[in-house]
Order: structure tokens, then C-alpha cells, then sequence
């Protein structure tokens, strides 16, 4: 993962810095004067908090009282605590590490093993932080946010925990050899952080410094150099951003023979510069266009242009994988390799680096497929490495870039669980040794009763649209089979092929089909699919999903009665949509932690981190095309909306409640049949531990089951 997707992943909906949930709450802009439900925006307000209340406990008394949800939300947790479930590692040194969650450690073990005992069926592990006792000795409600530790030691870490979930943590320094927190550390108070080593006694810092030092979309704004032992107040100023900036942030690459600092200015979602940051001080920018997501490894820039790239007489298309040698470039050379050019059906799904060699990951038709590049002069040399089985993914990544060619291989898909490979290129037969596998994630279902297709359905405009179905193999063609399809359509995310125990139990099992829609607005063909559906072009990926819908009930797979919608964050925002625009195509709707009130979103949390992907609703002319896929605006009485729940979380301080609290209460205000259910923890996930977790699906697969059997 680059250093902007990083970002990016922080401000996703999803699953890519500032403001607490106080400063969250007060209403801004004077186009809420007629808003009758601002009030519920008071995130933790009496009157709020008393409403979320009273409609929880009508929802929980409804669906979640009933010994059928009291058996699905068992088995849900049972699947979410298996200890037989993959441990997945991250390679720090000579140690591997996992963070396990389990019914006896519910917020969880971080822990690590060798890679001998990590290749045996039940490893031998290692507890470096027992985060259930942490919370207890702290009293604390402390969730797992990852940490950060410095190459090559590997024994200083910065650690994240968040209070609740929330995208907010605090930071604290962390010694990997005394499993202790450092005395006298570096430490933040919570905040939307980024923290960075750049040696033993310096981090890059951007956080909340006070007034002023975050930006409009709640990210830090200012990035600082914080000396060891000495005040954060007196952190030497590295770079400033402007206030409508994304965020700002800084880092060190520690490759060792390779060392460089670097500054990131996210200037929009889709739109950045980089900057190398010299020992005088000094920013040199590395000069691509602002939408190119950029990488650099060792001597090599990879480059990944967002649109057609015009540069040293070519023409580089969007979505390629481009290569260059990072000091030439720097230089003023553009001697450019394409690593990777797309096609009407492929895309690059990622790519990771070992030793010596770069493993491309790619997309045709929404399928993996996997090739080993090794750089040499002029073309790189190109090997498969592995295809994906028929309608399943596969991925590849390095264990650790800086000294080996190991990687790690994972195949996956709706009715296989996970496989974890072991193997290392270079060796062996056609140059590398053969994958062997090394953990099983277990079976939660009988999968032989079911199969897995795909499907492509013109939308409205003729777009060749791609879903996938899971379906009893036996499942009669008559209209009447209770079906569920899932979609999100944004911020060029892909669904793609994988195993849930938890919908196998809770949704194939009762006999429900489940469809995949991978619909304009993600990133299925990348960027182009991405871009079809943004901003005035919104409405693209809603006719996609509808397209998918029609097509279900022209093949007789369900009708409209057994049809039902589920979508979180900008799904839960295409939910809103399919709702207020096509109420005619489904008999329930789940809208999760989702964007509904589109008027108000950039005022809301981080929303305003959004507006390359929706636009700004405060200028007049974007909100005439906003406006028509806002469902808080859209939903009006005397219509047949479907039946709908909403769940959020009242720690979620990346899309915040008030956007599901708003259209629910509006909706009842309206007599329609709208539930609501928000937990008081969990951020922007919904949940803060496998508990919460089995509860939130139990109680909207239980919801469901009700409303389109």
C-alpha cells in the first residue's frame, strides 16, 4: 500500500484525524435553518442520545428477543471466535506477528511466533500485548488500531488504540523487547493522527496541535519533526498545507542503503503531490499529475496515472503500472517501462514487491490472476505465477521486501474458504519454488449445496455490467426465492470473490440467494469504471445496481417481494437511492452507517474529505445535480417505499450517525416503516468487537428473514 492510500484507506466508507465526537456535533452552514431534525446531529446530546435509545430498544424488542436470533447470533460469534480460523502474520524482524480475537480475548492478543512454529497446525505463540487487560487496568474501552514499528530493529513501535472504535486513537510508544509501553515516549492524546519513524529519536508528527492545525475534512493540516524527550510543542514545522487541503502528512523510508523522507500534500481524494524531502530541509517535487498515485522502492518510482498521461512524446493510458528509476527521474529523465496496460476487461488489482521481483495482481472480468516482473533493462522479464480457480480471488504479497523473496498466497472465494500459501520466487522449477500450503480456514456451511455464477446485464445507458450469484443448486426459476444483493459502487473499491461463514449461516443456509453487484463507481476496470460514476455522473452506479436487479427478476431467480438490498457506508448511501428511486424493484432495504443527508455531509464528520468523489453541495450549481441522489432531500410522503433498517454507530466519527438518525426519524414522521438500531460503540465498522459484531449481523439477517420470505 502506498503512502496516499494509506490516507485514503483512513477516509474511506468502507473498510483509508481531528475532530472528536464534541466537536462533531454542532450544527454549521445556513442551509440546515430548515432542517427538522438538525437536533439529532447532537452526536451525544440527552435529547439525541435519549431518542437512539428508545429506538433501540423497540428494534431489539422486535427482532432480537426471538430464539431463532438468540441461535443466529451464536452461531454468527462462533464463527467470528473460531481459533481454527487463518492467524494472518506480519513479518517484523526474525518474529511473525498476528492480532487475534477470540471468546476468551475479545479485544484482543497481540502476538507473535517464528516462522518454524507459524508453519505448524497449532503454533506456539508469544503474547507481547494483552489488550483486554490494558483496557480493564486503564478502564478504557481500547480497539486495536495497528502499530508502526522501526526497521530495522524492529523493537521501538508506535501503537494506535482508538476509544470505542472511533477513527480518533491515541498514540503511545511501545518496546517490542520488554513488552512494555516506553517510559517517557512518544505520546499523543487522542486524535485523527500520522505518525511516522524517520530514526530512533524523531517521528513525523501531524496531529492536532491546537487551533487551526487540521484541515476542513478533520486530517492533519500541519506536519512536524518531533525530537525525543523534548516537547510536542516544540516539534520543528516540516510542511503547512492549506485549510481545504485533505490532509498532510510525512514519512521516512528506511530501506536500508536507500533512506529518504518524504512529504505528502493530499490536495482532494483523487489528487495529491509528493514531495522528497531533503537533509537541508528543502522539497523537491516528484512530477506527475496530481491524480497518479506514486510508489518507491529501492531505486524504483512506480507510477499509476488516474488519466492519460502525456509525457516524454507517449501517451501513458489510466490504469497503467508504470516504472522508472527514481534518481533519473528526479533528475529530469523520463526513461518509462510499462509494467502493466489495461484492456476493456482487465484492471490492476495491486502489486507487491520482495527482493528482487514485483508481483502484479490483476483483474479480468473481476478474476485474479497473478505475474512475477523481475527489472532488468528495457522490457522487465514476465512469469505467471498462479491463477485464481474458476470465479474465486487470489492474491500475492511480499513477506518482507528488504531481504527476501519470500511471499505469501492467498486463494478464496464465495464457497472456499481461505488457503494460505507459503513460497519464494527464484527457486526451484521456472525459477521459483512451488507454493505450498500451510493454513486452512475451516467450512461454516455445507458449500456442495450451493453455486457460484456470473452474470453481465446491460444497464440503462448499455454499460455491460458484472454481478455474481450464489445459489442453492436445486433453486427453482419461479420468482419466489428470497434473494440478497449487496453492492457499495465508489471510491474505486472492488467486491470481489470471498468466503463469509457468517452469510453462509445466517443467509444460504435458510435457502436465500446472495448476489455481488459490481456496479459503476468501484474499481472492477479501474479507473474508468471509477470515474463513470462520480459526482454529476452519480446516478450511473445506482441504474447499474437497479440494471442487476431487473435482470434477477427477468431470469425468475426472485420478484420484487423477495428481493432485498443491503449496502454499508456509500452503499449504505446507494441503499438511500435504491430506496427513494427504485422502491418498485425490492420489499426490504439494510442501509448501514451510511450517507444519506447529501446537503449536509461535508458539515458532518469527515465528510468534506469526500467532495472529488460527490461534489460540494455548498455551491449551487453542484448541489443541482447532488440533490438528485440525496435520499434525506428525496424521501416524500405518499409514496410505497419498502420496508428499511438503518444501523449506525454512535462512535463512528468518519460518516457519523446523524446521517441514519435523520432519515429514519424522518421516515416515521412520515408513517413509513422504517427501524432503526445504532450501538453505542464500534466507529465507523459498526462494532467494536466479535460480539458486537455477531449481534449487528444476527439482528439485520433476523430483520430480513421477516420482511422477504
Amino acid at each position: 500500500m502506498t503512502h496516499t492510500t494509506r490516507w485514503l484507506a483512513l477516509a474511506l466508507g468502507l473498510t483509508l484525524a481531528g475532530m472528536t465526537h464534541a466537536q462533531t456535533s454542532a450544527p454549521a452552514g445556513a442551509q440546515a435553518t430548515d432542517d427538522a431534525y438538525l437536533w439529532l446531529e447532537d452526536i451525544d446530546g440527552t435529547r439525541a442520545m435519549d431518542w437512539v435509545k428508545q429506538q433501540d430498544a423497540t428494534t431489539v424488542a422486535d427482532y432480537a428477543q426471538s430464539p431463532q436470533f438468540k441461535r443466529l447470533d451464536a452461531r454468527l460469534l462462533e464463527v467470528l471466535d473460531s481459533n481454527e480460523r487463518i492467524p494472518f502474520v506480519q513479518k517484523l524482524g526474525e518474529h511473525y506477528y498476528n492480532f487475534w480475537r477470540d471468546k476468551a480475548h475479545p479485544k484482543g492478543l497481540w502476538r507473535r511466533t517464528t516462522l518454524a512454529e507459524y508453519r505448524k497446525a497449532e503454533p506456539a505463540w508469544e503474547t507481547v500485548l494483552d489488550l483486554d487487560a490494558l483496557a480493564a487496568a486503564e478502564h478504557e474501552n481500547w480497539v486495536w488500531h495497528g502499530a508502526q514499528c522501526l526497521k530495522p530493529a524492529y523493537r521501538r513501535c508506535l501503537l494506535s488504540l482508538s476509544r470505542g472504535g472511533a477513527d480518533a486513537d491515541v498514540v503511545r510508544e511501545f518496546d517490542l523487547h520488554d513488552k512494555a509501553f516506553v517510559e517517557g515516549g512518544f505520546t499523543l492524546p487522542e486524535a485523527k493522527s500520522q505518525v511516522a519513524w524517520a530514526d530512533q529519536d524523531h517521528i513525523f508528527v501531524g496531529t492536532d496541535f491546537g487551533p487551526g492545525s487540521m484541515t476542513e475534512s478533520s486530517y492533519p493540516r500541519i506536519a512536524k519533526l518531533w525530537t525525543r524527550g523534548t516537547p510536542l510543542a516544540e516539534a520543528k514545522t516540516i510542511y503547512e498545507g492549506k485549510p481545504e487541503d485533505l490532509a498532510i502528512s510525512a514519512y521516512r523510508d528506511l530501506t536500508p542503503g536507500y533512506e529518504r523522507s518524504f512529504v505528502q500534500r493530499a490536495l482532494a481524494f483523487y489528487d495529491s503531490e509528493s514531495y522528497l524531502l531533503g537533509n537541508d530541509g528543502k522539497l523537491v517535487r516528484i512530477d506527475v499529475p496530481t491524480d497518479a498515485e506514486t510508489s518507491v522502492e529501492r531505486e524504483w518510482l512506480l507510477i499509476e496515472p488516474r488519466s492519460d498521461w502525456n509525457v516524454g512524446g507517449h501517451t501513458y493510458k489510466a490504469g497503467s503500472l508504470l516504472a522508472t528509476n527514481f534518481d533519473g527521474f528526479m533528475a529530469g529523465k523520463r526513461d518509462i517501462t510499462v509494467l502493466f496496460e489495461p484492456t476493456d476487461t482487465t484492471a490492476l488489482d495491486g502489486y507487491s514487491w520482495t527482493r528482487h521481483h514485483l508481483i502484479l495482481n490483476v483483474m479480468d472480468d473481476v478474476v485474479n490472476r497473478l505475474e512475477v516482473l523481475t527489472p532488468q533493462p528495457g522490457a522487465w522479464k514476465r512469469q505467471p505465477l498462479q491463477g485464481a480457480p474458476a470465479l474465486s480471488s487470489i492474491d500475492a504479497a511480499g513477506i518482507d521486501e528488504d531481504t527476501s523473496d519470500d511471499y505469501f498466497l492467498t486463494v478464496t472465494g464465495f464457497l472456499q474458504p481461505t488457503t494460505l500459501y507459503y513460497g519464494t520466487l527464484g527457486q526451484g522449477k521456472d525459477g521459483r519454488r512451488e507454493a505450498e500450503v500451510i493454513k486452512h480456514s475451516p467450512d461454516f456451511f455445507d458449500a456442495s449445496k450451493y453455486q457460484v455464477s456470473q452474470h453481465f446485464v446491460q444497464s440503462k445507458d448499455g454499460t455491460r455490467v458484472p454481478y455474481f450469484q450464489i445459489a442453492p443448486k436445486e433453486m427453482k426459476l419461479d420468482g419466489n426465492n428470497p434473494t440478497l444483493q449487496y453492492g457499495y459502487g465508489g471510491f474505486e473499491i472492488s467486491l470481489q470473490p470471498s468466503y463469509s461463514g457468517s452469510i453462509g449461516r445466517a443467509w444460504l443456509e435458510h435457502g436465500g440467494v446472495y448476489v455481488i453487484a459490481n456496479i459503476r463507481g468501484g474499481g472492477e476496470y479501474g479507473p474508468r469504471w471509477h470515474k463513470a460514476a462520480l459526482k454529476a455522473n452519480r446516478l450511473r452506479a445506482y441504474e447499474d445496481f437497479a440494471a442487476v436487479s431487473e435482470d434477477l427478476v427477468r431470469r425468475k431467480v426472485t420478484s420484487p417481494k423477495h428481493l432485498a438490498a443491503m449496502g454499508g457506508s456509500n452503499g449504505g448511501l446507494l441503499m438511500g437511492n435504491m430506496l427513494t428511486l427504485y422502491p418498485q424493484l425490492y420489499g426490504a432495504i439494510v442501509s448501514q452507517v451510511a450517507l444519506l443527508d447529501m446537503k449536509r455531509y461535508t458539515h458532518l464528520s469527515a465528510g468534506a474529505s469526500w467532495m472529488a468523489e460527490y461534489g460540494d453541495p455548498d455551491k449551487p450549481a453542484e448541489w443541482a445535480w447532488i440533490k438528485t441522489f440525496s435520499p434525506y432531500q428525496n424521501a416524500q410522503p405518499g409514496k410505497h417505499y419498502p420496508t428499511v433498517l438503518f444501523t449506525t454507530s454512535t462512535r463512528d466519527d468518519r460518516v457519523g450517525p446523524a446521517h441514519a438518525r435523520k432519515m429514519a426519524a424522518k421516515m416515521q414522521a412520515m408513517g413509513y416503516d422504517a427501524d432503526f438500531y445504532e450501538n453505542i460503540e464500534g466507529g465507523h465498522g459498526g462494532a467494536a468487537d466479535n460480539k458486537q459484531s455477531a449481534f449487528m449481523h444476527a439482528l439485520e439477517y433476523t430483520w430480513l428473514w421477516q420482511h422477504v420470505k
